[in-house]
């Protein structure tokens, strides 16, 4: 072989080789080298939906139902009292309003979490993890902050769970006082006697530590409050006045507006419980959109609520109380079943609201260095938790003003602020939208939240600290109806 003939070799060589490292440098990238495919592999984003490794997920149906029986409990008794404070026409304006605002805001938690899911590279989050993900990887300075707002929202959740509990004491001692209160004439006891006398039953359910142990009591809550609502319902549409031939008053006096909004979102609000269903969601990209699952449930929710609002006021008018069972005739045996199933239900799902904060609890228990007396622990706190709100349930037993108070307070924030402020944030570096109609949208949101956390809790506290309850929302009624 002539040595022009290996020189020409050697050059072909080379030049091979130059191409097969052009192609591995990360500077200089070949569209037809196999690392450059592996590449763009690795900058496809994450997934989260087809990261998701459920057991058993939920079908969309599924989900639905599951919302729909978070979302339709015991609320929803109390919205004739939620329209005594805001008239037949105002509330069912403000319900479709209220419930437009509580949907859009549940949409904006669970647009977020699934989208912030991307940058955590998490399959899903639940709201305290979404809220301080949001901070993580949004605007540099509010991400060290993002564990202060995480566990912020996460104190937040139990207080909200205290809060419902308290206001589940009032109506069991609320329902057994209005029942037996006929039975026990010149003997009757008070309604912060009757709210004493849940503790013991209470501390002893509350010791289910294992959710799964709690499904047979939600099951049969589920089956008993199916019965309660026909009975009312039964009741609320016999010998029901005319719309038009009556003294209820149509619009109430804005003074009763903020009791309204905030009644309304308590018994609405489905935040503690529209990020695990859709953390469960076997397609969980149907649950927004349209129709999609929150859609369609909200819809059926905000429909049942006006018209159960509606008609429950109109029969009873300003007479009607906190929940529309103690308005049932006291000396009817169904109406006397009705209103003690439903404490009944109230009882069983005490154990699941309460399953809530211990959960805050227990990962703060798991930090220990020791698991000496975990057993003497938990019982204790336990114990102690639900001594805490029997105590305060007792203190303002008034069932209308403790749910207004909780509603302004927690779900207020918990459901409409927060969320317009993880969306916010979120989208702060990404775009706010066309002449940033996100950020001033989301405005008008705090400011419809602020305005019940002060407006209710000001008036609940108000009328608490008065002694009076519901002569006081009366006595605020009668000086200054509208028409």
């Amino acid at each position: 072989m002539s040595k022009e003939t290996d020189q020409s070799h050697a050059k072909a060589e080379d030049n091979f080789s130059s191409t097969a490292e052009l192609a591995k440098n990360t500077g200089f990238q070949s569209t037809l080298s196999i690392a450059s495919k592996d590449v763009e592999e690795q900058k496809k984003p994450y997934n989260p939906f087809e990261n998701r490794n459920l057991e058993h997920p939920n079908s969309t149906l599924g989900s639905i139902v599951h919302l729909l029986k978070a979302c339709l409990g015991s609320g929803i008794l109390a919205m004739p009292a939620a329209f005594k404070n805001s008239g037949l026409l105002g509330g069912s304006i403000g319900t479709l309003i209220a419930g437009v605002v509580c949907t859009h805001a549940m949409k904006l938690l669970v647009d977020t979490s699934q989208k912030v899911c991307v940058d955590a590279e998490k399959p899903f989050l639940g709201y305290a993890d979404t809220c301080g993900a949001t901070f993580k990887y949004g605007p540099k300075g509010l991400r060290k902050y993002a564990n202060v707002f995480k566990t912020l929202v996460d104190f937040s959740m139990a207080a909200t769970y205290i809060g419902v509990m308290c206001v589940y004491i009032v109506f069991i001692g609320s329902s057994f006082k209005e029942v037996l209160d006929p039975y026990t004439v010149g003997n009757q006891l008070s309604i912060q006697m009757y709210c004493a006398l849940t503790l013991v039953p209470l501390v002893l359910i509350s010791q289910i530590r294992n959710l799964k142990y709690l499904v047979p009591f939600s099951l049969l809550a589920n089956a008993l409050i199916t019965v309660v609502f026909a009975i009312t319902m039964y009741y609320m549409f016999s010998d029901l006045p005319s719309i038009t031939d009556n003294d209820r008053v149509k619009v109430a006096s804005p003074m009763q507006w903020p009791l309204f909004f905030s009644t309304v979102i308590f018994a609405m609000e489905g935040v503690g419980v529209v990020m695990p269903v859709e953390n469960e969601m076997k397609h969980p990209q149907r649950f927004l959109g349209c129709p999609g699952v929150l859609n369609v449930s909200m819809v059926i929710v905000i429909s049942l609520y006006g018209i159960f609002g509606f008609f429950g006021y109109l029969k009873y008018g300003d007479a009607v109380k906190g929940s529309i069972t103690l308005n049932l005739p006291q000396d009817a045996w169904l109406a006397q079943a009705a209103q003690l199933l439903m404490a009944l239900v109230i009882f069983f799902s005490y154990a699941l609201q309460f399953y809530v904060p211990m959960e805050m609890i227990n990962r703060m228990l798991a930090n220990r260095k020791t698991r000496d007396h975990e057993n003497v622990i938990q019982i204790t706190i336990r114990t102690v938790l639900v001594a805490v709100s029997v105590g305060i349930a007792a203190a303002f037993p008034n069932l209308e003003l403790v749910i207004s108070l909780v509603g302004a307070i927690f779900l207020s924030t918990l459901g409409i602020l927060i969320p317009a402020i993880i969306d916010t944030a979120y989208r702060w570096e990404r775009g706010l939208g066309p002449c940033n109609y996100v950020l001033y949208k989301n405005i008008v949101l705090g400011f419809i939240s602020v305005f019940a956390l002060f407006s209710g809790s000001y008036t609940s506290i108000s009328a608490m600290l008065a002694g009076e309850g519901h002569d006081v929302i009366e006595e605020i009624a009668s000086n200054a109806t509208l028409f």
